[in-house]
């Protein structure tokens, strides 16, 4: 037997061993079993239509669940009646498949089906694509080639593959952002949905619909939980795992991305230096951070931070979020901005879990909200003055109208009750905004308090933090599914 042939018998037989639903009807019991992340319901309807000649791309950071999805998607394809037996699922980074091209591993997988017809129709999963060099070019081909075929593929560096996408799949390729989990969803795959109530409440001048709970203390807890261990969905189902986040997390997600991951994609040299950096911002997520500063702190040259932040972003591990003045105009020059975990269950991971009463609470409750917010990429910004002759100050989030370059709505985020009580003492930063750009309204987080305080300013609208949190995760969803037009 020719070696090409050895080759070729032996991805055949791991195709084989990759597909068991081809001659048992039905994915393994084991991802079967889990829950499905609330997002396969938009996922879903891009995947079953064959109306549309596009390939499907799966983006997002390590462990988010984007196999798992697949799986599950290949099962609802068996359940609404699609033939087994024309569902392909390759893992491109199997060491045998290395250096294979896509349309080989498609005719080698037809081959094991004894599948020859040219007009059959199948659903192709390519997992983990973005170890292909050049995938793009071999998927957007293959999507032309063949017209009674859905292409999806998955990759975890979801900024890489994005610019890929845009660059060689305009028109071919249609892309799919699954985040790290939304607390929305943690509450829904932990079994307390229940515990939420719709709540009626403004925002922007426009009535929408909020939540407020009816066991604040047991929804607390999850929103500590979550904040710990609540970004990825094997954490979250395993006692084991959360008795060592950091073993699970350091190695599966944070080592593949710092140690090979982006050293492959940017020809990173010093590995230890990002892993350094990386982990001072992690202790410090929602700190305010400038270029010099860094870079003394960290000995690593401006310039060179620049493009590690930009790596660190396209990996989705942390999301810089620009600072505004009290107009919310950004500054001509970028001196000060805020950088945060994409979900806080990272910091958990690389140092120890925290309570309610640890002193990073407050910049770990605001690194949760910001997780709300991030999938949605929101024109955002943190609102932060200290030039000329005003008095310092500085709101947690507030939401900027491009078009008009005026903030439209304000958030500032508090792990306090303090506030609710006093908010004339508490919210001075909040007061002066408003005033400043003439907000008639604005939300202020708690602990616990629930309510309305009209002020000589404009009316605030408490709500629990975690509560805002659920509200914004859920919105997040209902965006995205607006997004694709379900």
């Amino acid at each position: 037997m020719h070696y090409n042939e050895l080759i070729e018998k032996q991805v055949i037989g791991r195709l084989r061993v990759d597909n068991p639903w081809w001659t048992e009807n039905e994915v393994a019991a084991y991802y079967a079993e889990m829950h499905p992340r609330l997002y396969l319901d938009i996922f879903y309807p891009l995947v079953f239509g064959m109306d549309i000649r596009r390939a499907v791309i799966l983006m997002g950071p390590r462990r988010v669940g984007k196999t798992v999805m697949l799986y599950h998607t290949i099962q609802r394809l068996i359940a609404d009646g699609v033939s087994p037996q024309s569902i392909i699922y390759i893992s491109v980074e199997t060491p045998i498949y290395n250096k294979i091209l896509l349309e080989q591993l498609f005719n080698l997988a037809k081959q094991a089906l004894a599948k020859t017809d040219s007009k059959e129709t199948f659903y192709v999963f390519f997992d983990e694509i973005q170890y292909l060099k050049d995938w793009e070019v071999n998927l957007k081909s293959l999507v032309d080639t063949y017209h009674n075929v859905k292409f999806v593929a998955s990759g975890s560096a979801a900024a890489e593959l994005k610019k890929r996408s845009n660059e060689s799949g305009a028109g071919r390729f249609t892309d799919f952002d699954l985040p790290p989990l939304t607390f929305y969803e943690y509450v829904h795959l932990k079994g307390y949905a229940h515990l939420m109530l719709p709540m009626k409440m403004d925002w922007s001048n426009r009535p929408i619909t909020g939540n407020t709970t009816i066991d604040i203390t047991k929804l607390n807890k999850l929103f500590i939980d979550y904040i710990n261990y609540g970004g990825y969905p094997e954490v979250v189902f395993s006692q084991r795992i959360q008795e060592n986040p950091g073993q699970f997390i350091r190695h599966d997600i944070i080592d593949k991305v710092l140690l090979r991951d982006l050293p492959s994609l940017y020809g990173i040299t010093d590995v230890q230096e990002l892993n350094s950096l990386f982990t001072m911002i992690a202790y410090h997520s929602g700190s305010q951070f400038s270029y010099e500063g860094l870079s003394k702190d960290s000995g690593v040259k401006k310039e060179t931070l620049r493009k590690y932040i930009q790596y660190l972003e396209a990996a989705f591990l942390i999301k810089k979020i620009r600072r505004a003045d009290d107009t919310a105009k950004e500054y001509r020059r970028e001196m000060l901005f805020k950088l945060y975990l994409t979900n806080p269950s990272l910091r958990c991971a690389l140092f120890q879990p925290i309570d309610e009463n640890d002193e990073v609470i407050g910049n770990m409750v605001e690194t949760a909200v910001y997780a709300q917010w991030i999938p949605r990429n929101a024109n955002i910004a943190y609102a932060n003055w200290n030039e000329g002759n005003k008095k310092k100050g500085e709101v947690d989030i507030v939401g900027v109208n491009e078009a008009k370059q005026k903030p439209e709505w304000a958030v500032e985020v508090k792990w306090s009750n303090k506030p609710f009580h006093n908010p004339s003492t508490e919210l001075k930063s909040l007061e002066t905004f408003m005033k400043t750009n003439g907000l008639t309204y604005a939300i202020v987080t708690s602990i616990s308090e629930t309510g309305k305080k009209e002020t000589p300013y404009g009316c605030l609208q408490f709500m629990p933090v975690a509560c805002y949190a659920y509200t914004v995760g859920e919105n997040t969803l209902k965006a995205t599914k607006i997004s694709f037009g379900l």
